[in-house]
């Protein structure tokens, strides 16, 4: 894929989301989460918001950010298809490998 495609504020969003992942219960600051991607805390201020308004990352009461359930829920989706996927392999398998 071509580098014109590349939008380094859609990637700094991205590389946000994927920070927030493994901070469930005490979540991160703005200032925690500007030095771990090397942006500026405006930026990070805007993102925040841009993946609030999206329903994938929240504020605690502590002014700390970390994904919401949303984000959770997809990643079980992936997972159930995959689950899916592997049982649909599995059947196929038994079928070419049963002797008759």
């Amino acid at each position: 894929m071509s580098d014109r495609y590349i939008n380094d504020a859609q990637q700094r969003v991205l590389k946000t989301l994927m920070l927030l992942t493994g901070h469930e219960v005490q979540g991160l600051s703005p200032g925690e989460v500007a030095k771990a991607i090397g942006t500026s805390a405006s930026n990070v201020t805007r993102d925040l918001a841009n993946l609030k308004e999206a329903g994938l990352a929240e504020t605690l009461e502590s002014g700390r950010w970390r994904v919401t359930p949303r984000f959770g829920q997809a990643a079980l989706r992936i997972l159930n298809a995959l689950g899916e996927a592997r049982s649909r392999v599995e059947e196929v398998h038994q079928r070419f490998t049963v002797t008759r």
